[in-house]
């Protein structure tokens, strides 16, 4: 009987330290997995919040947002028509049509807009749009351009049998025609000029949205 209670001796000092020291250092080890994990966890938050609110609020040109807004008007534009310098050698010549949404709210510009040349009230040379198109969801002072080209006449000569020579052009707004209007020509100094087009109709690429 003896000889079983000096057995069941209790633990030393330094023994009671490195029990005690291993139960510290479990419990930091799991205090350290556990937050790794709620790290992990808000990081995962954080990225699926930004990507639905990425997939609501869209980017310029998205369909959601297209979906959101009303079309762009011709008077809720401001309008401008640049004739570009001619290439040497080139029977054809570039311009570009700049509109900014001045309205309050954004809209959008769903289409290639109208624009069209006329001789009096004769004959016109009209746009015809080509390429692939998107809506563009246009902010407020946000700019859309679109390129044209049109074959230039030759100076100085009435020998084209198809001649249009005018220093406005008559625009509108995809999906709004009955609200087209007039806008002036002018180069890249911002002088007047006229558009001289030898043909009936321009070629007009799809629209873009620039910082411009």
């Amino acid at each position: 009987m003896a000889q079983k209670l000096r057995t069941c001796r209790q633990p030393r000092v330094h023994e009671k330290l490195s029990l005690t020291a291993g139960i510290c250092v479990g419990n930091e080890q799991g205090r350290s997995v556990r937050r790794r994990a709620l790290r992990v966890a808000v990081a995962a938050a954080v990225t699926l919040t930004v990507a639905a609110g990425l997939a609501l609020t869209g980017c310029a040109g998205s369909p959601r947002m297209a979906a959101l807004h009303a079309n762009c008007t011709t008077k809720g534009l401001r309008w401008k028509l640049t004739v570009l310098k001619k290439k040497p050698h080139s029977p054809h010549r570039d311009a570009r049509l700049s509109v900014v949404n001045t309205g309050e709210q954004p809209c959008v510009f769903r289409g290639f807009p109208a624009f069209e040349v006329h001789l009096g009230k004769g004959p016109e040379s009209a746009a015809r749009g080509h390429g692939r198109i998107m809506p563009i969801d246009l902010q407020r002072g946000g700019t859309v351009v679109t390129s044209l080209r049109y074959r230039d006449c030759r100076p100085r000569t009435a020998a084209d049998d198809f001649r249009i020579s005018n220093d406005v052009a008559v625009v509108s707004a995809p999906r709004d025609y009955p609200g087209r209007r007039a806008v002036e020509v002018r180069d890249e100094a911002g002088r007047r000029r006229s558009m001289d087009v030898c043909a009936d109709s321009i070629w007009m690429g799809p629209p873009q949205e620039t910082a411009e």
